[in-house]
């Protein structure tokens, strides 16, 4: 299926070269809309109504920051994704699509279809904050960091012991310093401001990491 691809720079989702990004023209049934400034480009989009679907890049946001919402019945043809990417480490192959209500089964097939055919995996879910990674894992790299700060254990038992006993190939702790504390604490801010359960709030040391990193400091 033919896609329009708009880019609208800093895209998290294709920092890099990919098929999705080959793949697009200037015209299309679908329009993908890629960069921090997606949301905003919605507006530009010609003659919405007549396309089979309208992609949106979410960050941390909901779809309906963009779309609005009305009484749990919004949906439309416009849908929003993200592609999985931890903190500054490389994205991975997983599409978060996300739907609203009234979202029609069309567009979101239209929307798979593109997004499949460019290689990636996608797992539909509602419109809600986190979506559905972010909202399951979160929680588990603040109980690893909290954990650490009240001794359970040296930060190379608790990720041995994780690897070991369920599996990871990483365990929490080191996968966090590698793709960046102070991204968790962008995260974890953003759903605990949204949700406003602790398990949420980010971890002590996520908010030494993020202090540090607005004063330019590593």
């Amino acid at each position: 299926m033919p896609y329009q691809l708009i880019d609208t720079g800093s895209s998290r989702s294709f920092p890099a070269a990919h098929a999705l990004l080959d793949g697009g023209s200037a015209a299309g049934d679908v329009v993908i809309l890629i960069g921090a400034d997606a949301g905003s480009a919605l507006n530009d989009v010609t003659d919405r109504a007549s396309r089979a679907a309208i992609l949106v890049e979410l960050r941390t946001e909901s779809l309906g920051t963009h779309t609005g919402e009305s009484r749990g019945t919004e949906g439309s043809n416009v849908l929003g994704f993200a592609r999985f990417r931890l903190g500054d480490g490389a994205p991975s192959d997983l599409v978060e699509l996300v739907r609203q209500p009234a979202t029609p089964d069309s567009a979101i097939a239209a929307a798979k279809a593109v997004l499949e055919g460019a290689g990636l995996k996608v797992a539909v879910c509602g419109d809600f904050a986190g979506r559905i990674i972010d909202r399951l894992v979160r929680p588990y790299y603040n109980a690893s960091l909290r954990r650490l700060d009240e001794q359970l254990a040296t930060a190379d038992d608790l990720d041995l012991t994780l690897k070991l006993g369920l599996g990871y190939p990483e365990g929490p702790i080191g996968l966090l310093e590698r793709t960046g504390l102070a991204h968790h604490y962008d995260v974890t801010a953003a759903l605990f401001e949204t949700i406003g359960t602790p398990d949420y709030a980010p971890a002590r040391r996520a908010v030494v990491a993020k202090r540090r990193a607005e004063k330019g400091l590593t």
